[in-house]
């Protein structure tokens, strides 16, 4: 049996990667190099003939991420921003864009505040809405984008239906899988034509790394994309791409112990009356909990709650906790939390946040991989 071939674990440590054959080293070498000698003008070994075009280590990384997704292409960037950049490269003035509501607040800048300016039109949809979703497409349009569960509000979008309306309207499918990871879900199978990933978050798990990642089935797309990635140059170095090879070693693992420790805290936060609303996935009352049962075989590690006081209390339950840091970013094997309004969704206009429920009170909890008895206690002694 090939790697390709093997279930997700066996392929998680070993797709895209065989033993060094110089050396018979096990991991796969940091090919710190810009450049590489070509027996003749022109010719060169594989498509080995610049760093920004093509490196050993990155070809590893991008065949294992693919295999992850199950998908036939891979292209791996500097960070999650410039693989979305990649995408948007695609478009031409004059064409519109469906986007999910609820985002990352660098996509909702990158979309709103950047390529807006290019004469690209942007529409925010509720995407749970599927009427409204129906109704925001136009002649114009040409990508629709969501993330799922979405950041920092945790909707769960049915992937198949979004699919579907594109599909009968020649849009492409988007979707940025960096919450649940290709673990937990696999948008590619549910008819998505891309698969974005910051692999800052869950696939290096270790917040160590900055990085991004496209995943394809469709060759055309992926040499317009391979295109833009190699004219604007924004790669990931070969340390990084060493560092996101380790992690997705131990994806599998990782990624459980965050699931069965984040529906530990999300209980008990819901259970908790300093705590109006906690908003979990596999909660039997998330509003698309039966979807997230349906398209996802775990609920991640992210969990929003609100409390009772506002800001100031919000603040000083963040300034108390002790296992928990405050921090940006999520998904590495230590516990972060941070206050969405004033951090990761600061750029986000006021309004917006007003429609979403992005209140001065909301906390986003990463619940890592700690002893979740401890995780728990710290809670508490917070909130004490």
């Amino acid at each position: 049996m090939s790697a390709d071939n093997a279930r997700f674990a066996t392929r998680a440590i070993h797709a895209g990667q065989r033993p060094d054959p110089a050396t018979g080293a096990i991991m796969t070498p940091i090919y710190q190099t810009a450049t590489y000698a070509q027996p003749s003008p022109g010719k060169f070994v594989e498509d080995f003939d610049y760093s920004r075009s093509s490196n050993p280590t990155r070809k590893a990384l991008e065949a294992n991420l693919a295999s992850l997704e199950g998908g036939a292409f891979g292209l791996c960037f500097g960070s999650g921003c410039a693989a979305m950049d990649c995408v948007l490269h695609q478009l031409k003035p004059g064409d519109h864009v469906v986007l999910c509501d609820d985002v990352y607040g660098g996509t909702n800048r990158l979309f709103n505040r950047v390529y807006d300016k290019h004469g690209i039109a942007i529409s925010l949809v509720d995407l749970t809405d599927h009427d409204a979703a129906r109704a925001a497409f136009r002649r114009e349009t040409k990508l629709m984008w969501l993330e799922t569960p979405t950041n920092p509000m945790l909707k769960v979008i049915d992937i198949a239906a979004m699919a579907e309306m594109c599909r009968g309207r020649g849009v492409m499918l988007a979707v940025d899988n960096t919450f649940a990871t290709p673990v937990l879900q696999n948008p590619l199978s549910l008819g998505a034509d891309i698969v974005c990933h910051s692999s800052t978050k869950y696939i290096g798990g270790h917040s160590d790394v900055v990085g991004g990642a496209l995943i394809t089935r469709d060759a055309g797309l992926h040499e317009r994309l391979k295109f833009v990635q190699n004219s604007v140059g924004a790669v990931p170095g070969p340390m990084d791409c060493f560092l996101l090879l380790r992690s997705t070693k131990t994806i599998h693992v990782r990624v459980q112990r965050h699931c069965e420790n984040a529906m530990k805290v999300a209980r008990h936060l819901e259970a908790h009356k300093r705590f109006t609303r906690v908003v979990y996935p596999g909660l039997e009352s998330h509003p698309q909990h039966a979807v997230a049962k349906k398209q996802m075989c775990g609920f991640g590690g992210m969990i929003t709650a609100e409390m009772d006081g506002g800001l100031e209390d919000a603040r000083r339950f963040l300034e108390r906790l002790r296992v928990f840091s405050i921090a940006e970013s999520l998904g590495g094997v230590e516990s972060l939390i941070e206050s969405p309004a004033i951090m990761t969704h600061a750029s986000v206009p006021p309004e917006q946040r007003a429609r979403l429920g992005i209140t001065d009170g909301l906390v986003r909890f990463s619940v890592g991989i700690e002893d979740v008895d401890d995780l728990i206690g710290d809670i508490e002694q917070a909130l004490g």
